[in-house]
């Protein structure tokens, strides 16, 4: 996963500066600290992307998609349909 580790070596799970998170395979970005939030799994929760081409979708179930680095194809996780903080937001 481009910004993720297990283990209690994750990062960016509880870091709310203001910045970008880009893909750590080739530096495109991909979102921004304004739509991230807190969520209990061990990972960083955001809410959308910083632009409909940052990030690549293929769906894989009715409430999820694979998510891929929308410029060299690295894989980031999954976008939760309606799983997001608010109803009807998602969550990458």
């Amino acid at each position: 996963m481009s910004f993720c580790s297990f283990f209690g070596k994750e990062v960016y799970k509880d870091h709310f500066k203001p910045g970008i998170y880009a893909c750590s395979q080739c530096g495109h970005p991909l979102f921004s600290s304004r739509s991230k939030y807190a969520h209990s799994t061990p990972w960083p929760a955001f809410t959308e992307t910083i632009r409909e081409d940052s990030v690549t979708k293929m769906m894989e179930s009715l409430t999820a998609f694979k998510v891929l680095c929308g410029k060299c194809g690295n894989g980031l996780g999954h976008e939760f349909l309606n799983d997001g903080p608010e109803e009807g937001l998602s969550r990458f």
